[in-house]
């Protein structure tokens, strides 16, 4: 009688949860300036409890995002996982694949990712059904790796045709005060401080410094 009783919470929080322990759900941005909601109302058309809801707002450079390491933490065999997209699993085509099989594999979880509903392991508990998943997860996650790789190539390709127009990246260039041939020989003389020729020309001495060696280089000193 104590077995069966010790059984029952269980059973009954399996059948309020929709046949799952727990349902999470996880969403990211990449900043805290990108819209988190759009992720969160699809999340919550599982009914997710929002304790078992995880948000992270950094890069997916690396996988130390605090929340999604507590949920991995949390998540056990049998819990469910849901999340809106496939990418939200990892930045390229190895985090990915090791992320879902370190979930399905490892922790024994279900995952159901809304954008693609072959994707769901629910439905995919059978040999083919599992082949039919991995196939699919493998051909996404490769094609999300090669468009990143392309935009970095297109954006690689843009700079070094704006450099070529003649386009300049970083700080502007200070143009140097029309005192600056009196100020440097007075300096080269002796007669004033580094600080005092940086601090008449209303500059940093790294910037007169800076000015100083690009006139050797073209002087030929």
């Amino acid at each position: 009688m104590m077995k069966r009783h010790a059984t029952m919470p269980c059973m009954l929080r399996i059948e309020e949860e929709g046949g799952y322990m727990v349902t999470y759900g996880y969403a990211r941005v990449s900043t805290r300036d990108q819209k988190i909601d759009r992720q969160v109302d699809a999340l919550k058309g599982f009914s997710i409890d929002e304790k078992h809801l995880y948000i992270d707002y950094f890069t997916g450079v690396s996988f130390d995002r605090p929340k999604y390491l507590q949920l991995l933490q949390q998540i056990q065999n049998g819990d469910l996982l849901v999340v809106k997209s496939i990418d939200r699993l990892g930045r390229n085509y190895e985090e990915i694949l090791d992320q879902w099989r370190f979930l399905t594999k490892h922790k024994g979880a279900d995952v159901v990712v809304l954008d693609m509903p072959l994707l769901d392991t629910r439905s995919s508990r059978d040999l083919t059904g599992t082949f039919l998943a991995d196939v699919v997860l493998q051909l996404l996650s490769y094609i999300a790796q090669i468009e990143r790789e392309n935009i970095k190539k297109r954006q690689a390709e843009g700079i070094a045709a704006a450099k070529a127009r003649g386009a300049r990246f970083g700080r502007p260039t200070i143009q140097r005060p029309s005192s600056y041939s009196e100020i440097k020989k007075a300096y080269l003389a002796g007669k004033i401080t580094r600080r005092q020729a940086a601090e008449a020309l209303g500059i940093c001495r790294s910037t007169f410094d800076k000015w100083l060696n690009q006139d050797k280089r073209e002087n030929g000193d």
